[in-house]
């Protein structure tokens, strides 16, 4: 065994000593300062004089060491030699080291402080764990969701809105991002950024779940064949959640989880024992775009509804607010809102939703009432306005049922949202369908995933075809102008929203040149996935959908008020209350109808007016008009469409 040199065994010891921190690299700068002043006084001490004892003489060096005003003062050469030597190692040894280490420890400091690892002390709060695109529309919403989260805040005996995001490194460029999300602006500063993932029970503790008004668990995106999944670990975040309350034995806080695989509810029930509310991502944007083909301008409804903005939301208000009513008379009282239906509280637990309930239903103590409005003020009882007339509403009239043709539907496109979008279709029996979906993803990689999660491709005649939309001879080899409807989808397995975003939008600009060629137009619907992209095509003929947009207003509106997740259930699946648009001809409005007319007459076939769509845009280039003053008069133009709430 070859020997150590003495220079490297120091050199080794002195630099175990520098790793430890700041505290001991102090400990080693004061230990060479002692040393100098030492050397220093103890060369002095032969002269004699002011030197005779020792310690004044290391006194005399200590000083001139730290601070160079001493030199002055020196006499004789020896004297100011060795002077000048301890000036010049005092700048070397106690400013420049001394201050590098406490520099370097503040910026330590201050960049662990910034990456938010310092636990939370706040209640009644509320925690959204996971950062992605969804999180800045769902701050936005918590953000503007006014008149709703001041009762939310009541209820929870408190009077400010804190909120908590944990992202798996918090950074100023999240600042950034919610700074420039529409209306969150300068109210950024209030979030509080907190750094970790879900799957991790420190992080947990660190922004205080068990102490929370809500949790919101969105979903986040993983790598194509990642093991870990979003619904695995919204799994484990529950888990840790519930351990962590177990252990310290305080009650669970309310969590609203997505999930994009409704299959693992049970999990979710039996991981999660506490109050919560399970949002389907997958399956709510697949019957969005299922019931917008169905019914094609409904984006426009979806927009307005389940977005942040300045028009119309639904809203539930408690059965105390008007214990007693009918619904008529319930209706009447609220000349800013429409009254959609009731919730019924069921024995064995749970909701009835009952929208389109008639209207002499009695709304009891337990019962919530539906609305849709402008503002959550606008769902209360206005004394200073007039009572509507009342308003008796007929027996629901079935449609005529006529024979169908079926409808041709092209996808263009492939994420996970697939294979529930095809059961989504195969859920309405009696309507026929043609699926073709087109992807460059090989066509056994796909049956696969759809044989997987459950998915009946016979059963909407789907076709597997393997193409690149983006290419322009490919694209006009699927002939699009010869379908019903053209689907673009954004891909999942492009590296981020922004890029799958630019595929999709180019391939709808390649499509546009092919369906101008051709004198018939199908209905064309685009998914986008990125917020930031909400306005570059809004110009253009196609209708869009901004998915993290929809889930992010579901999950902030469900965790404000719970019962909202039922009605949206209902209102978009097979089999309930449907808002749909129908041909004014198809009811006897008079030459000059208002809108509160247009409720009577619109009644007496048993179901809700909500507004009307436009054939002709406004100045602002907006179609739909959704729930208008009452005296607003229709003046109904050629192509002009009414928005009603209808059973099917």
């Amino acid at each position: 065994m070859l020997p150590f040199r003495v220079v490297d065994r120091l050199k080794f010891v002195l630099e175990r000593q520098l790793v430890k921190g700041a505290g001991f690299q102090l400990l080693v700068v004061g230990f060479f300062i002692g040393l100098i002043s030492l050397i220093g006084g103890l060369l002095v001490v032969p002269q004699g004089g002011e030197f005779d004892d020792p310690g004044s003489a290391v006194w005399w060096a200590f000083l001139r060491l730290t601070d160079p005003g001493y030199l002055g003062d020196d006499v004789g050469t020896w004297q100011r030699i060795v002077s000048t030597l301890l000036t010049v190692l005092g700048y070397v040894v106690f400013m420049g080291t001394l201050v590098a280490i406490l520099t370097r420890w503040l910026i330590a400091k201050m960049a662990e402080l910034e990456r938010g690892l310092t636990p939370v002390t706040l209640k009644n709060h509320f925690v959204v764990l996971g950062w992605s695109a969804q999180t800045p529309p769902l701050v936005s919403e918590l953000f503007g969701s006014t008149g709703r989260m001041r009762r939310f805040l009541e209820k929870h005996d408190t009077h400010k809105l804190r909120m908590v995001v944990l992202a798996h490194e918090a950074s100023a460029a999240q600042v950034h991002d919610l700074m420039s999300e529409p209306g969150v602006g300068r109210r950024a500063r209030e979030v509080i950024l907190r750094s970790g993932s879900a799957i991790q029970p420190e992080a947990l503790h660190r922004v205080a779940c068990l102490d929370a008004a809500a949790v919101i668990v969105p979903s986040h995106v993983h790598d194509v064949g990642s093991l870990v999944t979003s619904d695995v670990e919204s799994v484990k975040a529950l888990l840790s959640i519930a351990a962590q309350a177990r252990h310290l034995d305080v009650p669970l806080p309310f969590v609203v989880v997505e999930i994009q695989d409704m299959r693992k509810l049970s999990v979710i029930e039996r991981a999660y024992p506490g109050a919560i509310e399970v949002v389907a991502g997958d399956a709510t944007i697949s019957r969005l775009l299922v019931q917008n083909v169905l019914h094609p301008h409904l984006s426009e409804v979806y927009n307005e509804l389940l977005t942040a903005g300045d028009g119309n939301e639904i809203f539930v208000r408690g059965g105390e607010t008007a214990e007693g009513q009918t619904l008529a008379e319930l209706a009447a009282n609220r000349p800013k809102a429409i009254v959609l239906g009731l919730l019924q509280s069921r024995p064995e637990g749970g909701w009835h939703v009952n929208l389109l309930a008639p209207t002499d239903t009695i709304v009891g103590n337990e019962d919530r009432v539906v609305l849709m409005a402008r503002d959550y003020d606008d769902t209360g009882p206005d004394p200073k306005a007039e009572s509507l007339d009342l308003i008796e509403r007929g027996e629901v009239v079935p449609p005529v049922q006529g024979t169908s043709a079926g409808q041709r539907i092209l996808v263009l496109g492939w994420s996970r949202r697939v294979p529930s979008l095809i059961s989504e279709f195969g859920s309405y029996r009696g309507r026929r369908f043609e699926l073709d979906l087109v992807s460059t993803v090989p066509v056994d990689e796909r049956r696969r995933e759809i044989s997987r999660y459950g998915a009946d491709l016979l059963a909407v005649n789907g076709r597997l075809l393997e193409a690149d939309y983006m290419v322009e001879d490919d694209l006009r080899r699927l002939d699009p102008a010869s379908y019903d409807t053209v689907m673009l989808l954004s891909s999942d397995r492009v590296g981020s929203g922004e890029e799958a975003d630019a595929r999709a939008m180019v391939g709808y600009l390649q499509l546009e040149d092919l369906l101008a060629e051709s004198p018939r137009r199908p209905q064309v619907i685009m998914e986008l996935s990125d917020p930031d992209n909400r306005h570059l095509l809004y110009a253009n003929r196609s209708e869009m959908l901004i998915t993290p947009m929809v889930l992010s207003h579901v999950l902030a509106q469900v965790a404000l008020r719970r019962e909202l997740r039922v009605v949206l259930d209902e209102l978009f699946t097979v089999g309930g209350a449907e808002i749909q648009f129908r041909d004014p001809h198809d009811y006897p409005l008079p030459a000059s109808t208002d809108f509160q007319l247009l409720e009577k007459i619109v009644a007496e076939k048993g179901e809700i007016a909500l507004g009307l769509y436009r054939m002709v845009a406004d100045e602002r280039g907006r179609r739909l008009v959704m729930n208008p003053p009452r005296n607003y008069y229709l003046d109904l133009g050629e192509g002009d469409q009414l928005l009603v709430l209808a059973r099917n």
